[in-house]
């Protein structure tokens, strides 16, 4: 039997409900405000609206910022429940797309996007010009539930049951020096002689150092004296001669301003995925894009 609501309980404006859902989660006026791309004053009018048709008091102030009151923490799960619906009419919909333009995400790691989608792109222009592509380079996985992005590369396959997923192929990764950074250290021919080298870590972790040593090299921290989290800068500084850097060997074999620290040394082998939601896959626009990339990679 359907099970008809009483829509005539619903007395309060579902936007005003995004608005105090927001706020909740940034934890100000202005940074829900920047958020949902409106003026300061327009989100505060939507909550105190909100606040007079549910009769409750959601928020007070503490010093220069906000917090829930009790009734307000009791309704915020409501509202993400809300939040989460939405957003899923949003995926559905977007799934249903068979026109091929409109905009497309991608997510990718920086020197992905900036080394492997330009060239990608500039066919997929040539081939579909209506549709609009905007690049997230970053290191911090997208939500791809949350609409952070259409599709991402990433070097691990997902666990979640509502993505898909395409294994692209596993990517050999090198270490890499100029030529007068090698001499200078009295150009290394075993294993053993790097650990008179400085490296470039990509994460402070250690991880990069343990994997290196269980390769057969002997660093310690002493081996690293420069970190960045951003493989682009750590990349100029190998090109600057600051030290030895790991990077995707097909990109790091292709410039001509660096060589491999020790070309025998076997690569770290790392794979790359593509990944969309599965609600995406029905979508022509999402899907044209998807294929491009998957046959691109793969050469």
């Amino acid at each position: 039997m359907h099970m008809c609501m009483e829509w005539r309980n619903i007395t309060f404006d579902w936007n005003r409900a995004r608005a105090f859902l927001v706020t909740a989660e940034e934890g100000s006026y202005s940074a829900a405000a920047r958020a949902l791309n409106m003026a300061q004053p327009t989100l505060g009018r939507q909550v105190d609206a909100l606040e007079r048709d549910l009769g409750v008091v959601l928020f007070q102030r503490v010093g220069r910022g906000l917090a829930l009151t009790d009734a307000g923490l009791d309704l915020l799960a409501h509202a993400r429940k809300m939040g989460d619906g939405a957003n899923e009419l949003a995926l559905a919909a977007a799934g249903q797309s068979q026109t091929i333009a409109g905009t497309v995400r991608i997510s990718a790691s920086d020197v992905y996007a900036a080394h492997l989608l330009p060239a990608i792109i500039a066919k997929l222009r040539k081939s579909h010009p209506a549709i609009n592509v905007e690049i997230i380079a970053s290191h911090t996985t997208s939500d791809l539930r949350r609409r952070e992005a259409d599709i991402a590369l990433r070097n691990f396959r997902p666990a979640e049951p509502d993505l898909i997923a395409k294994k692209i192929r596993d990517v050999p990764a090198r270490l890499y020096a100029t030529s007068e950074y090698l001499e200078r250290i009295g150009t290394p021919k075993t294993p053993a002689d790097l650990s008179r080298a400085e490296f470039i870590s990509i994460d402070n972790s250690g991880m990069f150092m343990r994997v290196l040593n269980e390769q057969g090299l002997n660093l310690t921290s002493d081996n690293f004296p420069l970190f960045t989290e951003n493989y682009l800068v750590m990349w100029e500084m190998v090109k600057q001669g600051l030290g030895i850097g790991v990077l995707d060997g097909y990109i790091g074999d292709a410039e001509p301003r660096v060589g491999r620290a020790l070309p025998d040394f076997p690569p770290l082998m790392f794979p790359i995925w593509l990944v969309a939601h599965r609600e995406l896959a029905s979508s022509k626009r999402i899907r044209v894009v998807f294929d491009l990339l998957a046959s691109q990679l793969a050469l």
